[in-house]
């Protein structure tokens, strides 16, 4: 069975974006975005909400040669399997992606996965973090406050966390990786 991850870069306060949608301030350095990297190599299929996918299918055709990160980042993302959940989306523009309706599948699909999936987008994944299927969080804090915008975590929602692994990075971003806790008793 494979791991559900969900992964964000994050203000300090928890936001996703701005209010007015900005996320610019949220764009990682070099260090940043090579840690970044190492840890989607073992993401076998990337499901995404719409808007995350309008956001992320920019890697199908990145120009190659601006950096290293990117290019890395660029070759793991068009290597990956893709899973987009919309009601709206007409049909996906990028290869190796699947349309789905819903989430109903989402559940035997992980248990029958044998590499990780990760999940992306805040409003898709509330509904797998409410329904108590991801597995892991991965948030890439950011030194800024923004004051509002798209919480990276739902509302109403409380589940136990461990914390397995932080790490520090010159500009000020700190990861951190927490699984769930099983629950005993």
């Amino acid at each position: 069975m494979a791991r559900l991850i969900t992964a964000g870069i994050t203000s300090l306060d928890g936001y996703i974006n701005d209010a007015d949608g900005g996320f610019d301030w949220a764009t990682p350095d070099a260090e940043v975005h090579a840690f970044a990297n190492e840890l989607e190599r073992s993401i076998g299929t990337a499901i995404y909400g719409r808007r995350m996918y309008e956001v992320m299918q920019f890697w199908e055709t990145a120009p190659m040669g601006e950096s290293q990160a990117m290019d890395d980042f660029a070759e793991v993302w068009r290597r990956n399997d893709k899973i987009v959940v919309s009601a709206t989306l007409e049909k996906p523009t990028t290869s190796r992606t699947t349309l789905k309706r819903d989430l109903a599948w989402l559940e035997p699909f992980t248990q029958e996965a044998t590499t990780d999936v990760s999940i992306g987008g805040p409003t898709l994944a509330a509904h797998a973090i409410r329904a108590g299927l991801v597995d892991e969080f991965h948030q890439f804090l950011t030194p800024v406050l923004v004051g509002g915008g798209t919480p990276f975590f739902p509302s109403g929602v409380r589940q136990n966390l461990e914390l397995v692994d932080e790490h520090r990075f010159d500009s000020g971003v700190v990861y951190l990786r927490y699984q769930k806790k099983e629950n005993h008793g």
